[in-house]
């Protein structure tokens, strides 16, 4: 049994309500990967809670440069499209750049 991480859970928990209003859609999901709870168009991950307690968002990678995220680092090699959004930076923020990388995924994405 995994143990209990109360920094990835505050933060699925954020997810959860920050990503409310998201989930009212029809197409938007709260799904499984990378081993924590995330939120999908039609199958596309485009937002996670990270182990770290963070906020892990697909992005363009000029986006991600211009709004001075780092990347997520996976096996020690950076994710050019995926950006961590640190926990402290707040709800509010959490929520503007949801919605930036669901419309990232959303135009990427087939109907």
């Amino acid at each position: 049994m995994a143990k209990p991480n109360p920094e990835r859970e505050r933060a699925v928990e954020r997810l959860a309500d920050v990503g409310s209003d998201l989930l009212e859609r029809p197409d938007v999901a709260m799904t499984r990967m990378f081993g924590s709870e995330a939120l999908s168009v039609r199958g596309k991950m485009f937002a996670f809670a990270s182990n770290a307690g963070d906020l892990v968002v697909k992005l363009s990678e000029e986006r991600v440069d211009e709004l001075g995220l780092d990347n997520m680092v996976m096996r020690g090699r950076p994710m050019r499209e995926w950006a961590v959004v640190p926990y402290d930076s707040g709800a509010q923020r959490w929520r503007e750049i949801m919605g930036e990388a669901l419309g990232f995924v959303d135009e990427i994405t087939p109907s």
